[in-house]
Order: C-alpha cells, then sequence, then structure tokens
C-alpha cells in the first residue's frame, strides 16, 4: 500500500519536479532512504534470540534452506544475468532478499550504492513473484509436501488453539503504549540511544575500513558493521528485553517505503531486463523450494517444517503464522520464526558475497 500510495503521488502532479522546491525535495527525499536503513537494522535485530536448535529437523532445515537459496541463486545467474543490466548488484539484492526480508535487500541496496529507484523496481517485483510463490504454497505445495515427505502426527485440536492465539498476537497494534505509558517511552529513549551508538561506531569502522582497503566501500562495511554490532548487542539481556524495537525499525522501513515509491517517475524508470528478472526471481524461488524438499527427503526432515523454512527465507518470518495456519500445524511457528531470525541475521553478508563473486 505504502508504495502505491508513493508512485501515486511521485506521478500525478503533488510533488514538486523542477526548479529549487525539487531539488529541495530530493535532498529531504535523498535524507529519509540514507538514515531510516541504518537505524532500522539494530532495532530489528536488538530483540532477537539465538539459541541451539531444539530439533534435529529445525537444525537441518536450517542449512539446507540456506544452501537451497544460495544454490539456486549461483546457478540461475549464468542463465539470467548476463540479460540483466547490473546483474551482480540485483543479484546481490535478491540473495538479501530470498534469504532474509525487505529490510536486507533494503540495507544490500544501500551498501552496494543501489540507485533507490531501481530498489523499488526490484522490490516490486519481488513482491509479485512472492505473492505468486506464496498462492502456490497455501494451494498445493503443502499437500504435495507431504505427499512426498514424512509427515508428524498433529493434535490438530491443540493446534488451532496454539495458531489462533499466535494469530491474534499478530494483529494486536503494536506500538500500543509506545507514547502513551511510561515504559513506552523509557523504552523508546534506550533503544535509539543504543541505536545512535551502534550507528556512529559502525560509521567509525566503515570510515577505517575504506581507507585501509584499497576500493573499499564506506556503505558496504557501515552496513556490515551495523549488522555485526547489532548481533552482539542483541545478547546483553536488558536490551534485548526492551519492547517495541522490532515494531520502531519496522515504522522506519514503512517510511523508507513510501519515501522511495514518491521518487520513482514511472516514465523515467528503466524497465530494461524485467522479463529476465522476473524470469530469474521464479528460478530461484522454484529451485530453492525443490532443493529444500530434495534436502528433506534426503535427511528425512518432516514435510511441514521443510515448507516452513522454504517460506520464512522467501517471503519472511511474518508469513510463518499464516502458513502454519494453513497447515493447521502449531508445532512450526517456533522452528519457522527461528530460522528467519537468522536469515535477517545473514542476509546482508550473503547479499554483499553474492555481489563480489559475481563481480
Amino acid at each position: 500500500m505504502l508504495y502505491f500510495i508513493g508512485a501515486i503521488m511521485a506521478n500525478i502532479g503533488i510533488l514538486p519536479s523542477k526548479g529549487p522546491e525539487s531539488e529541495s525535495l530530493l535532498k529531504m527525499q535523498d535524507l529519509f532512504t540514507n538514515v531510516t536503513i541504518p537505524l532500522a537494522i539494530p532495532l530489528m535485530l536488538f530483540c532477537f534470540t539465538y539459541k541451539k536448535s531444539e530439533t534435529r529437523d529445525q537444525l537441518l532445515a536450517m542449512i539446507t534452506g540456506l544452501a537451497a537459496v544460495i544454490i539456486a541463486v549461483v546457478a540461475g545467474y549464468p542463465i539470467f544475468g548476463p540479460h540483466i543490466p547490473d546483474g551482480p548488484r540485483v543479484a546481490g539484492m535478491y540473495t538479501a532478499c530470498l534469504t532474509g526480508g525487505t529490510v536486507n535487500m533494503a540495507a544490500v541496496s544501500k551498501s552496494l550504492g543501489s540507485p533507490d529507484t531501481q530498489y523499488a523496481l526490484l522490490n516490486t517485483y519481488d513482491m509479485i513473484v512472492s505473492f505468486t510463490y506464496l498462492v502456490f504454497i497455501m494451494a498445493f505445495g503443502i499437500r504435495l509436501a507431504r505427499k512426498f515427505l514424512p509427515v508428524k502426527t498433529l493434535n490438530l485440536s491443540n493446534d488451532e488453539n496454539s495458531i489462533k492465539e499466535e494469530l491474534n498476537k499478530a494483529e494486536e497494534n503494536p506500538y500500543k503504549g509506545l507514547f502513551t505509558t511510561k515504559k513506552g517511552w523509557h523504552d523508546l529513549l534506550i533503544l535509539l540511544g543504543v541505536t545512535l551508538l551502534v550507528v556512529g561506531a559502525s560509521a567509525g569502522i566503515g570510515i577505517g575500513l575504506s581507507k585501509l582497503i584499497p576500493g573499499g566501500s564506506f556503505m558496504m562495511f557501515f552496513i556490515l558493521a551495523i549488522t555485526s554490532i547489532s548481533i552482539a548487542v542483541s545478547f546483553i539481556k536488558p536490551i534485548h528485553d526492551l519492547d517495541y524495537g522490532n515494531a520502531i525499525g519496522m515504522y522506519l522501513i514503512y517510511i523508507f517505503s513510501i519515501v522511495v515509491a514518491s521518487m520513482a517517475n514511472v516514465r523515467a524508470l528503466d524497465f530494461t531486463g524485467a522479463l529476465w528478472i522476473i524470469g530469474f526471481l521464479f528460478f530461484m524461488e522454484i529451485v530453492s523450494l525443490t532443493l529444500q524438499l530434495l534436502s528433506a527427503k534426503i535427511f528425512k526432515i518432516d514435510a511441514d517444517t521443510a515448507v516452513i523454512a522454504s517460506v520464512t527465507y522467501i517471503n519472511s518470518p511474518p508469513f510463518v503464522p499464516m502458513i502454519a495456519a494453513s497447515m493447521k500445524n502449531s508445532r512450526v511457528l517456533m522452528p519457522g520464526l527461528s530460522i528467519g531470525i537468522i536469515g535477517y541475521a545473514v542476509g546482508n553478508y550473503l547479499g554483499v558475497l553474492i555481489f563480489q563473486l559475481f563481480s
């Protein structure tokens, strides 16, 4: 919805397109897009819990799922990459997105110096293809996987209650009490303070490494430093236990989304290679799902865990409760969310690695 609103604003004459006003607006838009992502990453990573796998299947599904995405990208690039303008950067951004989520794609976009209009276009393609993938999973994928792989016995009555509870949590207003309670203000101020410290330290590291390493990109080192320091900070219990971090981080992503879309003049966008990009996305998602299921067959991972791992990588963790509800299996809720957390944590590294590989 935010992309849609931003694109309308950009293309029906609401925003100035010429003169000093247009230049001032562009500077403000650049400021918002450059500031929101570095602030969002720590806020979204502080609240995550990293712990050893609770089950063998969860650990194997996590490893094979990551491997499946990387293999799909590496296998697809020689076919589609040569036909895609700026192919290595596109591959890096999509790797980050398909292992983590939108925040990873945006972060890698910034770290690799991608134009904001390119990010908006690539994210639109991803939404179209990933939605198609999600519909396929819900309509056919779950049943096909259960025919192909072992199925663990489900206690449907208990599962339905657990899933309803999780879905109700997902529907709650995540900002409730943020500005109306003492705890809300307390958490907000500490989160913002720690985030600014992390961003400041990361900027220092980025500047230092970009000077030490010839040809090094400040933004790339900056984003990777933010990711690493934020993961380390997430182990500090008083900060980890603060509420609202993920919600505030997502709000910054919402701001980024509408601002990026407001910069996209449809008439000026370069749709060159659009069919090849969409084909590349379909290839990556189909191949990664196929490899995930084949790996599950080899390692005897149950059907629902294999499918939820694929969904959490390709569509990101917020879709896990919906797919668990479709499965009527609450047992996969925590494995799915835990796998997604790892994806958020490693997505930035993998995106930059794939870019460097194909460059």
